[in-house]
């Protein structure tokens, strides 16, 4: 209930809101710990409440500690019992993080202008922003389950396998290591395919000297990883070298940039002069990186356009790449946590264009 009274403390003691009502479903997760509540509504007085449907009802008795467990039943309007409730709890001035048109349109016509609505997402990104040690305890985990199915990408990668057997043998090896999930689609892009940054997995078979672009993360306990390396599925060339070099140069400045009120354009900045002093600047097609937890693209962003500065506890990624149209791409990515005063990887190794041959 830490996270519920810190969010208390910013919504209802300086922002004067008396209510918040929370619909997204990694903030859900954030405060009530399990998966599958359809709402939270926190007053300023009294007891929290999930709102959840029967299939998820016994979960949330079972595991939303601390709270009140109301059940929606079929047929019954969720924005409707929640503004009865508003009315009950007599709050004036409810927050909300995330809502659709529709549900935000009907709520307030069931509040009938007796309690005001106001989005303030940002003031649950400013909690989520900055992980504490049960987090990152998790976050450190994921680090090393993904690090593992980065091990089995080094060691099956080679001609005649396709790109899918890969995707299939690291996310095995994660499981069985305890992995829960993965934290997105699996990439393993190949061939010209791997100047695609977001190149996905398919059937094509990985042929002699291909490039071979793979990107995991593992999820545990439902926080996530990400770790993206570049391999050669044979002997690498000086022509593949020199790009590879240049991106794992970039990332190695960045790496030292990364430390508490450093802006996040300026993250960026550091990698991508880096390339482009090499002559490969228009390749660099995407911003250095983005912070990851209960979701893999979370704030703070580390890009040419971010207002953000880093604080300690923050974790995020460093991951700079070159994409050449009809030769292939390289990226190099760890996720990185932010501390007072070196950086911490929680994700390290495989720095090689090498496969194990």
């Amino acid at each position: 209930m830490k996270r519920v009274e810190a969010l208390k403390q910013t919504a209802f003691e300086k922002k004067s809101f008396d209510g918040f009502l929370i619909t997204n479903e990694a903030n859900m997760l954030y405060f009530a710990g399990f998966p599958g509540a359809t709402c939270i509504v926190i007053p300023k007085k009294g007891e929290s409440t999930i709102y959840v449907y029967n299939v998820n009802y016994e979960q949330a008795k079972a595991e939303g500690k601390g709270f009140k467990v109301e059940l929606v039943k079929r047929g019954e309007s969720l924005m409707t019992k929640i503004a009865k409730d508003a009315k009950a709890s007599k709050i004036k001035k409810l927050a909300v993080d995330t809502l659709n048109f529709e549900s935000y349109r009907k709520l307030a016509r069931e509040l009938k202008g007796k309690t005001r609505l106001k989005a303030q997402n940002n003031l649950v990104w400013e909690l989520r922003k900055v992980k504490d040690e049960k987090e990152l305890e998790l976050m450190r985990k994921a680090g090393k389950l993904t690090c593992e199915g980065m091990k089995t990408a080094y060691e099956v990668i080679k001609p005649g396998t396709k790109e899918y057997e890969v995707a299939a043998e690291i996310e095995y090896a994660m499981r069985r290591k305890g992995c829960w999930g993965t934290a997105f689609e699996t990439i393993v892009a190949s061939g010209v395919r791997s100047a695609l940054p977001h190149g996905g997995c398919t059937d094509r078979e990985i042929r002699k000297d291909d490039l071979v672009v793979v990107d995991i993360g593992a999820t545990y306990k439902f926080y996530r990883s990400d770790m993206t390396r570049t391999f050669v599925a044979g002997k690498p060339s000086k022509k593949q070298e020199k790009p590879y070099e240049i991106v794992k140069t970039a990332q190695e400045r960045a790496f030292q940039a990364i430390k508490p009120k450093a802006k996040g354009k300026d993250i960026d900045a550091a990698a991508r002069k880096s390339i482009t002093d090499a002559g490969y600047g228009k390749y660099f097609v995407h911003s250095l990186g983005h912070g990851v937890g209960l979701e893999v693209h979370e704030p703070p962003m580390l890009g040419q356009e971010s207002k953000d500065r880093l604080v300690v506890g923050n974790v995020v990624t460093n991951e700079p790449g070159i994409y050449i149209v009809g030769f292939g791409g390289f990226r190099i990515e760890d996720t990185v946590l932010v501390q007072k005063r070196k950086a911490e990887k929680f994700t390290a190794g495989f720095y090689t264009l090498e496969t194990k041959q």
